[in-house]
């Protein structure tokens, strides 16, 4: 039988982080990149290295009532096996207490955190993917540790992400390791209202000791989570962030 291609799944792949982990991953794996915007990913997918194969798997993990499913039959219909998995998707929306939804926590809660369990639920899986994952890289945040005015439901789902990379190092290992990274503040699609305000901004600037970080940083951090370099790691919070969270000069 002829042995399947093995595969690293992106999510969050047409912008910010997930677009940055996907290119610099492209040119030593194959990769199949997830986001919600088609025109987006294949602007993705073009940046790409070409020495690989790249599929896309355009798919709003917000819905997660049919995302077993559609993975399932994605996985079935292109004849491979994904091995590796970094969770960029993510939904944050700044909202003080007496604004917060209900739609508003179902919608942030199932991309940053359900749709991860359904995902490495299906890639776990023998039957539906010859249970051929070994390696998980979760982007959470620093602010999952932490607190801030408006973020609550934000900070609560990565706080729930990384509840739940914890106890499934536990349960998958050792066949699968799996940790999280907590960036602080990058500047991506979804940060960047946050930076175009100037007097935030030049705050931020005080507090990070190495100052603001960008895409690449984040990759760093994650593509030596995915190799053998970290072999004896699993179950970590690896936070990011330029020195901020240990700096309390003030």
């Amino acid at each position: 039988m002829e042995e399947k291609l093995k595969y690293v799944l992106v999510t969050g792949a047409s912008s910010g982080i997930g677009k940055e982990i996907a290119k610099q991953l492209s040119g030593s794996c194959n990769v199949v990149l997830n986001g919600r915007n088609v025109e987006r990913l294949q602007k993705t997918k073009s940046e790409c290295s070409s020495k690989n194969r790249h599929l896309l798997f355009p798919y709003d993990l917000s819905l997660v009532g049919n995302l077993e499913n559609e993975l399932s039959a994605f996985i079935k219909e292109n004849d491979i096996e994904i091995v590796k998995f970094v969770h960029c998707a993510g939904f944050m929306k700044m909202l003080p207490l007496k604004m917060v939804s209900v739609d508003n926590i179902v919608n942030t809660f199932s991309t940053n955190v359900f749709s991860v369990s359904l995902i490495l639920k299906v890639l776990t899986s023998k039957r539906l993917n010859n249970s051929a994952l070994d390696n998980s890289v979760l982007i959470s945040s620093n602010i999952s540790n932490f607190g801030a005015k408006a973020f609550s439901t934000y900070s609560a789902s990565k706080a729930a992400l990384d509840g739940l990379m914890r106890s499934l190092a536990v349960e998958l290992a050792p066949k699968v390791r799996i940790n999280s990274v907590l960036p602080g503040a990058v500047e991506t699609e979804m940060t960047k209202s946050i930076f175009k305000n100037q007097v935030v901004l030049d705050r931020m600037k005080e507090v990070y000791p190495l100052g603001l970080g960008n895409v690449t940083d984040i990759y760093e951090m994650v593509d030596f989570l995915l190799s053998e370099k970290s072999r004896w790691i699993t179950g970590q919070q690896f936070t990011v962030d330029g020195g901020r969270t240990i700096n309390i000069s003030g």
